[in-house]
């Protein structure tokens, strides 16, 4: 059976002496589906970070929010969430277009403190595409019904390859404040403004 992991890891773990506790993780931690426990905490999340990366290994890293359980996971191999309208850059998804390879992380900073990373391989889907897939399901359904009160310019599904924890310790404990959320704005002010004052940087530097 082929070991867990890239031979980046691999080599590291021997070099630093860390295959034991790497071995007890992949064991004891590490899941190619998502159990009943993993369905569940998913259902309640209101937002995932999300990592891809290019064809040419050029990475990014982004946020991706909406109603508790936006991310529907139909089976316990198959994710699915809606892309709303953004800074029209488009980072993630043009990544996804040349290299399927997703992580994403889930994490509750509000009772568990717990997270959750999720890595498998994504596509872009529009709605007519899912509307037609003949396996579409009863929650595919109820995901397109429950999107949000903005309407999705396309859908991620996720194939899941493997799923484990990303444990307590560090992960503070916060408290949720009300704020209300104004979906597909162009107005600046509610956007952030120039927060980091980029406008006046030299953007060459």
């Amino acid at each position: 059976m082929k070991k867990p992991g890239s031979k980046g890891e691999h080599n590291l773990q021997k070099k630093l002496n860390t295959e034991k506790r790497a071995s007890t993780f992949h064991k004891t931690r590490l899941l190619k589906i998502l159990n009943a426990e993993m369905c569940s905490f998913i259902a309640k999340q209101e937002f995932v970070f999300i990592s891809t990366s290019d064809s040419n290994g050029e990475c990014d890293a982004s946020f991706r929010a909406g109603d508790s359980g936006f991310v529907e996971v139909l089976d316990k191999k198959t994710l699915l969430f809606p892309e709303y309208r953004g800074n029209g850059v488009l980072a993630s998804m043009g990544n996804i277009s040349e290299n399927p390879h997703i992580g994403m992380v889930f994490i509750d900073f509000y009772q568990s403190a717990i997270g959750l990373h999720v890595n498998g391989k994504a596509e872009i889907l529009s709605r007519e595409e899912l509307e037609a897939d003949p396996d579409s399901s009863g929650k595919i359904k109820m995901a397109l019904r429950k999107s949000g009160p903005p309407k999705p310019i396309s859908w991620i599904r996720v194939e899941v390859e493997e799923a484990y924890i990303h444990c307590s310790k560090h992960i503070p404990l916060m408290q949720k404040r009300d704020k209300t959320i104004h979906w597909g704005s162009d107005d600046e002010k509610l956007k952030g403004g120039d927060f980091f004052n980029t406008k006046k940087s030299d953007a060459s530097s």
